[in-house]
């Protein structure tokens, strides 16, 4: 297929293999973020029973990415779950679910790059004893990206389907060797949930959903897939599948790899190397991983940039922003123009948080906690709307009622568990931060549709454009 083919967006078509398109979902995920930084503070709250919160959150988000995929079967385009959402409730609605998704990539792309800078510096102050600003390597983590996702689609999909590959399998080989040394017996202490309660397997749960989140991103991808009718529902089931499955495993053998130990897990700064160590691997396996980490850091941060300006860029064509943004580049056939604003939107609030003394770290905290609204208020949305799309068609059943209800409780769970009890200062303001963002979005929005109204058929002939 010639790669230069566009569709009537501008951007490329089909251009995307399946496993490509895959990458996208994985990439966003970020594998390697939990068992480095997550599983630890899962195991803070629910202890020997850190696995089953993984479990529970990955069936969790299998739900949601159901209620997804009743319309990523039938359409396809830039837009996400703008696109479903603006199409078959409200195309207001869908501006909210646009807005809050951008507020969510755009806060993860924050997050996961001031946590790459945080790791950056650990890793460098051990080895050289030295560290660098961390605006600098921030800068340049968002700028690369910036360039790939301006450039080409394909070698942005590409690229991060191989750094997740390596890092994912860095870290399989190390627990897989930790079983063997330890042997292949069950751990009754965490099967029989030794010291959990209800309450701390629900602390535990609610940040185990957080980890799953950004499994539906390569709905976005609907202009450049190849048969994106197939690979996209495919790769929005499959992504949340295999992570979550690889999250369970780390978590049990993370839990497994601590216990005896004078350092608890939820105290280790670097505990996969530690376990790395204790498998008795070579000392290089431990620094490969951290290697591994960076990398699939900044494969994160690409895909919320991949993601986000296609959001933008379908919002820009149907007039909810500035028609500017709904420009593709005419040789790279990219948006472009939503990508530049895509990174600058995730660079310049961090350097400033940096710049006024807030630690990298801290600043990882503060954007994943305020991304998090973002994806929970889309979650419930599309979970909504699908039992209504499905009832227009005279599709409706039982089963899909069910699962849409399961997930909007469980999507309300976590964010309930988010607001309380209430947090300690400054997270217990980000409710407030993110409903500021939102409803001065929405404004802008609604301002813009004034003008050039948004309606429910021209959303629909830019995704049958797209599926066909």
């Amino acid at each position: 297929m010639d790669e230069r083919k566009t569709t009537s967006t501008g951007l490329k078509h089909a251009v995307l293999s399946p496993n490509e398109t895959l990458a996208q979902s994985i990439a966003l995920i970020a594998p390697t973020a939990a068992p480095l930084l997550t599983v630890p503070l899962v195991f803070a709250s629910a202890g020997s029973g850190s696995w089953l919160a993984f479990l529970i959150s990955t069936v969790t988000v299998v739900l949601v990415a159901f209620n997804v995929n009743q319309f990523a079967r039938m359409s396809a385009s830039p837009g996400s779950l703008y696109t479903y959402i603006a199409a078959h409730m409200h195309p207001m609605l869908g501006v909210a679910a646009g807005w809050s998704l951008l507020i969510a990539y755009i806060g993860t792309a924050m997050a996961i790059c001031s946590g790459l800078t945080n790791y950056v510096n650990v890793i460098l102050k051990d080895l050289t004893g030295l560290q660098v600003f961390p605006v600098l390597i921030s800068a340049a983590c968002i700028g690369v990206a910036a360039l790939l996702a301006y450039c080409d689609v394909k070698i942005s999909a590409r690229l991060m389907l191989g750094l997740e590959a390596v890092s994912v399998t860095l870290i399989s080989f190390v627990a897989i060797s930790l079983l063997v040394r330890h042997g292949f017996h069950p751990d009754m202490s965490q099967l029989r949930l030794h010291g959990v309660t209800p309450e701390k397997l629900r602390m535990g749960l609610v940040l185990a959903i957080f980890c799953l989140v950004g499994f539906e991103s390569a709905t976005s991808l609907g202009s450049e897939a190849s048969r994106p009718l197939e690979s996209i529902p495919r790769a929005v089931t499959w992504s949340a599948i295999l992570t979550g499955a690889f999250f369970v495993f780390c978590a049990y053998t993370e839990v497994l790899g601590f216990q005896g130990e004078a350092v608890p897990l939820d105290r280790n700064l670097a505990p996969l190397h530690f376990l790395a160590r204790k498998a008795g691997l070579p000392s290089f396996v431990g620094v490969a991983i951290d290697l591994g980490g960076i990398v699939s850091f900044f494969s994160c941060v690409l895909a919320c940039i991949t993601a986000a300006a296609r959001i933008l860029f379908l919002m820009g064509r149907h007039g909810a922003v500035h028609s500017r943004l709904g420009e593709a580049h005419e040789s790279w056939q990219t948006p472009h123009v939503a990508v530049l604003l895509t990174a600058l939107a995730a660079f310049l609030p961090m350097a400033f948080l940096t710049l006024f003394g807030i630690a990298p770290f801290d600043v990882y905290g503060l954007a994943g906690s305020l991304a998090t609204f973002g994806f929970l208020t889309a979650y419930i949305l599309i979970s909504i709307a699908a039992p209504i799309y499905l009832r227009s068609l005279g599709r409706l059943t039982i089963q899909a009622t069910i699962v849409s209800v399961l997930a909007i409780l469980a999507m309300g769970i976590a964010l309930q568990g988010s607001l309380y009890p209430v947090p300690a200062t400054p997270y217990s303001l980000l409710p407030y931060i993110y409903a500021a963002l939102l409803a001065s979005g929405f404004l802008w929005s609604i301002l813009l549709n004034a003008r050039s109204p948004l309606t429910s058929d021209r959303i629909h002939d830019d995704s049958n454009a797209l599926a066909d």
